[in-house]
């Protein structure tokens, strides 16, 4: 039988040979996850031996990753902001890029804040968890990915404190207004920016939350052009962005945010990934 290090070196490598930029890492997470294991206790019990029951869901999940599927679909979850968030086909997976969102929106505080387009939850339950005087109401036009986030929510024990509505962008807040606080993570890749993304995100990401139609803006200026009566005058708006469009979105902003001094804050790449309005 082989050993459980020996299994990772096999599938480490088999990994590698089928492209995948994270064999080891990826090798890892499948290996714990299959044997019910945490990473490090795969190194605690290196020479335990495998059995071929144990062995065969490990090369199910490895043929499957092999192919092209998402690591965190494949386990059900990821980390954000140090904590572990359910995801399924239904979401996207949250993103180390998205935490520089939830930093700059935690630095500034907010008591009533909107998540539009939540997804996972990852943005509203996160800020709940850090602001435990918060209320964050999120929405989201997918039935499947509400979902998730109230499972996200219990998860994490803010489940009251999160309002989770379905409906288009801003729509579904009018009832729950007036927000000092209003974030998102947009769809903002555009038809032909599709084409050149990994095979992981293109062709099991869902598209609802990842495409964006026209020249990348357009989710943007749909979510400005409903925030009339929804924000208190001294309002923080702040949105992720590709950082080739963060002076546009910064034009968007001082155009329907008046007298909004805007600024855009840097990810850990040093590029432009949130733009951010505050009326003074």
């Amino acid at each position: 039988m082989p050993t459980l290090i020996e299994v990772l070196r096999l599938s480490t490598g088999f990994l590698a040979q089928r492209g995948s930029e994270s064999a080891r890492l990826d090798a890892e997470l499948l290996t714990a996850h299959s044997l019910g294991l945490r990473r490090l206790d795969l190194y605690l019990q290196y020479d335990r031996p495998l059995r071929e029951e144990e062995l065969e869901p490990v090369r199910a999940l490895l043929r499957r990753r092999a192919a092209g599927e998402p690591v965190a679909y494949l386990v059900g979850q990821r980390e954000f902001y140090g904590r572990s968030f359910v995801v399924t086909p239904a979401v996207l997976i949250p993103r180390p890029d998205t935490e520089t969102l939830v930093e700059a929106a935690l630095q500034h505080g907010g008591a009533r804040i909107a998540d539009v387009g939540t997804g996972s939850g990852c943005i509203a339950i996160t800020m709940a968890c850090e602001l435990p005087e918060a209320h964050v109401v999120a929405t989201d036009v997918s039935a499947e990915a509400l979902d998730v986030a109230r499972t996200n929510a219990r998860r994490h024990g803010v489940e009251e404190r999160v309002t989770f509505v379905q409906g288009t962008w801003t729509e579904p807040l009018r009832r729950h207004a007036p927000f000092d606080m209003l974030l998102s993570n947009p769809p903002y890749v555009t038809e032909s920016e599709l084409r050149d993304l990994v095979a992981d995100v293109k062709n099991y990401e869902p598209h609802t939350a990842l495409l964006a139609s026209g020249d990348g803006l357009d989710a943007y200026r749909r979510i400005l052009d409903g925030v009339d009566g929804l924000l208190l005058p001294h309002a923080y708006v702040a949105f992720e962005v590709d950082p080739r469009r963060a002076e546009q979105v910064e034009a968007l902003l001082r155009e329907h945010v008046t007298d909004a001094h805007t600024r855009r804050i840097h990810d850990l790449t040093d590029r432009d990934r949130v733009v951010a309005a505050e009326r003074p």
